[in-house]
């Protein structure tokens, strides 16, 4: 199977690429992060009146046809042209111009994302269709662009992309996981360019009400949705659903300082365990969440002392964010105190499967900025969620080397460690 083997490349981010519910454009985006501002608002996509829940994190003022010919429009999730808008940022600041790769150079470029959702949102509009109307308006697509399977083929016919193209759904793990297989891929230099990263948006009435229904959402700040999402807050009473596109370029480190590529940063490592206990609920000692980070730091050579930051899941649920407490302190001992930390989600609300991806996203923003992303709406620190978050304002810091944590349904945990480049490595 390997033998074509000849020993691992170095694996780099050399594009990045943002749609978000605090700004368009990887450049926004970091600057709202700094600046802890919050995405979260009142439902405008579908009347919500009738719900418990009538907040959540929407990607406003969104051009989404501009992403699609007309022909497409009617035919594919509102996943699809996120990502797009998402995948031509990250190419444009990778330097690349995929009409002008030759058919060799597509032939090893891949595409891999992540996502939870998919196309739900997209399937539940096709049954209102089919079963209230008008008929017309749906899809003869319905199947393809409802299968996950189908989502990185838009990428890569857009693109004319001709290496693998494959989603990862693992439910909130997706865009780690979805970048870490990238990254291997090319570490076992069976491509040398990938797009890799997270898209989900389950902003929908059904999704909505089935969230509702797990009782795992936020029903108390429908009057002050920017406050809702707390991670590690005392009050916290659950999260916000939210959704966005995250786009990364990943290469070969020698591919990329050969054609003289910008590098944000290295992935030198990766984890993934599962608690093998619940399709929702975590187990309580957070063994396994912590022993993917151990993995992760493990597989990057690195120990606890040398994390400069970790991203945190941070749903902002009561039991999530205390065993995500547990897990860093099992994982990274004494040094958990030490070390800053941040939830992204506290201003994004949860993206589900892109999670991850919004979470590497907001660290190489830490890299690039030194500055922490704050963790916003902590006004009474939980007892048990007692590490350093980072609360309220951003924080100069040095960040040479991160943790990126997720937690998902199914019990899964994965942990990817990050590191600037400087050329020096």
């Amino acid at each position: 199977m390997l033998k074509k083997f000849e020993g691992l490349r170095r694996v780099v981010i050399t594009g990045i690429g943002c749609v978000t519910p605090i700004g368009i454009g990887r450049e926004n985006f970091w600057n709202a992060l700094i600046a802890g501002k919050s995405g979260v608002g009142r439902i405008e996509s579908f009347p919500c009146d009738d719900f418990p829940v009538k907040i959540a994190a929407e990607v406003r003022g969104f051009d989404w046809e501009k992403e699609l010919q007309p022909r497409d429009r009617k035919h594919v999730a509102r996943t699809v042209p996120l990502a797009l808008a998402a995948a031509r940022e990250a190419l444009c600041d990778a330097g690349i111009k995929p009409q002008e790769l030759t058919l060799e150079e597509k032939r090893s470029f891949g595409v891999v994302i992540g996502t939870g959702g998919g196309g739900l949102a997209f399937t539940e509009q096709q049954y209102k269709y089919w079963y209230i109307g008008p008929k017309h308006k749906a899809s003869v697509y319905v199947i393809p662009s409802s299968t996950h399977g189908c989502l990185s083929s838009e990428l890569s016919m857009v693109f004319g992309l001709r290496g693998l193209s494959h989603v990862i759904s693992t439910g909130c793990t997706s865009s780690t996981d979805a970048v870490a297989y990238a990254a291997e891929h090319i570490a076992l230099g069976r491509q040398k360019i990938m797009l890799a990263g997270g898209v989900d948006a389950p902003i929908a009435p059904g999704i909505l009400a089935g969230f509702n229904l797990m009782t795992v959402l936020t029903t108390a700040w429908n009057d002050e949705p920017h406050r809702a999402s707390r991670p590690f807050s005392r009050d916290r009473s659950g999260m916000v659903l939210g959704e966005g596109a995250w786009i990364f370029v990943l290469e070969d480190m020698q591919n990329a300082l050969e054609r003289g590529a910008k590098i944000y940063a290295e992935i030198t490592g990766y984890g993934a365990t599962c608690d093998a206990y619940h399709r929702v609920r975590l187990e309580d000692s957070g063994e396994e969440p912590a022993r993917a980070i151990s993995l992760a730091l493990e597989d990057a050579g690195r120990h606890p002392e040398e994390v400069d930051y970790v991203n945190l899941h941070g749903t902002s649920t009561q039991l999530n964010d205390k065993i995500e407490t547990r897990a860093l302190k099992i994982a990274l001992g004494k040094q958990a105190e030490k070390i800053p930390m941040s939830a992204t989600k506290s201003q994004i609300g949860h993206p589900q499967g892109a999670s991850g991806a919004a979470g590497i996203a907001a660290t190489l923003c830490a890299m690039h900025t030194g500055l922490i992303p704050p963790t916003i709406n902590l006004d009474e620190p939980d007892p048990e969620c007692d590490l350093d978050y980072v609360p309220h304002f951003a924080r100069k810091a040095d960040v040479r080397v991160a943790v990126c944590n997720c937690i998902g349904f199914g019990s899964k945990n994965s942990a990817l460690v990050i590191e600037k480049f400087d050329g020096k490595n």
